[in-house]
């Protein structure tokens, strides 16, 4: 089974999709209560791909658009109190899409140097 089709990740794996630390991640959840993995009987964290998402937002805050923990909650509090129809997905993913861009132009730069 592929990666594309994982319902749950692990910290580690979670951290290398991502590009966040293992202990970056356990410190947003405590900042940010929209980010709260599921937890195994032996508290083990366990990500969705939404959490994914939610963490790539988090991550574009604070080190693409410079927000501070304060301002990205507030950011990320008025997103969420807006009706959909308000919302500008276009720009809020722009910034994903840029990174999307960016990873697949690197992955394809790395097949090349293998073959």
């Amino acid at each position: 089974m592929g990666d594309e089709e994982k319902r749950y990740y692990t910290i580690g794996e979670t951290s290398r999709i991502t590009g966040v630390k293992p202990y970056i991640l356990r410190y947003w959840e405590s900042e940010f209560n929209l980010l709260k993995p599921i937890r195994t009987t032996r508290g083990q964290r366990r990500y969705t791909s939404a959490d994914h998402e939610q963490i790539f937002v988090i991550r574009d805050l604070l080190y693409s658009r410079r927000y501070t923990i304060a301002g990205a909650k507030r950011h990320l509090q008025e997103r969420r109190a807006k009706p959909q129809s308000t919302l500008h997905l276009e720009q809020d993913m722009a910034p994903l899409w840029k990174l999307r861009d960016e990873i697949r132009h690197d992955l394809q730069d790395l097949l090349k140097l293998l073959k």
